[in-house]
């Protein structure tokens, strides 16, 4: 039995134009929704099909204000077991705080008999870019970790793990207790059904003030990288643009010489 704790993190659905705050510190979401990034979605399916496969629990947990509960419920809907919400504005916490309280929640639980042999986490923030939480976590529970895997399964006591490496797939061994950080694309995410939806509305939340206080985030600022020109090629007007559209054709394959 394999259980497995799961973070996520409340962000600014990215899918539309990206606009930073006042200080840049942050992505602004007044005037777009809210979602959790691609890799923890992928994370959250890994942690539902790893405890199904071992008959463990999948509890997943957030730092955030009152509204991340929203993101909660979505990964209770989808199998996840129980949930953890640390209530406190994240704008307040660097990777470093934010390692410390996921494992002073991971201390606690073990305390009470609720170990988590597995923790996962997204690869990076979807919204700073951070990609230091999951090494951090590591180093704090004293526990291997693996970076960037695509897949992880459970199995005799270890967790074995698929990374997309430079020369190809690698696959690592690691023994449990461990920390892996996801990278999406190597697993395709389950999404809410409406009996799903319902159930997690009936599962109590627990609730919990920060451990210690927070550092704070050391990054200067966030940057926007220029907004890519676009060029057009004008290949000619009426008929005569026809053999300069027969040459275009043949360049992109479309039309066999």
């Amino acid at each position: 039995m394999t259980n497995v704790l799961v973070c996520v993190k409340r962000v600014v659905d990215s899918s539309g134009e990206v606009v930073l705050s006042e200080d840049a510190q942050s992505v602004d979401g007044r005037y777009a929704g809210f979602t959790v990034s691609k890799h923890e979605e992928c994370a959250v399916e890994l942690a539902v099909q790893a405890t199904a496969s071992t008959g463990g629990t999948a509890t997943v947990l957030t730092l955030g204000e009152p509204d991340a509960v929203e993101q909660l419920r979505s990964a209770l809907a989808v199998g996840c077991t129980a949930a953890v919400h640390v209530e406190a504005d994240p704008s307040a916490y660097g990777p470093a705080d934010v390692a410390r309280e996921v494992a002073a929640v991971v201390r606690d639980h073990e305390a009470a008999g609720r170990s988590h042999d597995l923790v996962l986490l997204g690869n990076d923030a979807a919204d700073s870019g951070d990609f230091q939480v999951g090494i951090r976590l590591a180093y704090e529970l004293g526990r291997p970790v693996v970076n960037g895997a695509a897949t992880v399964e459970v199995a005799d006591g270890e967790v074995v793990a698929g990374v997309a490496g430079p020369d190809g797939h690698e696959t690592y061994r690691v023994p449990l207790p461990a920390v892996v950080t996801v990278l999406e694309g190597g697993v395709e995410p389950r999404y809410p059904t409406v009996p799903g939806r319902m159930k997690a509305k009936k599962v109590e939340i627990e609730h919990r003030t920060p451990a210690v206080d927070p550092v704070g985030p050391k990054r200067v600022r966030l940057l926007l990288p220029p907004p890519q020109p676009s060029k057009v090629d004008v290949l000619g007007r009426g008929a005569d643009a026809a053999p300069a559209v027969v040459d275009l054709f043949e360049r992109l394959g479309v039309l066999a010489r």
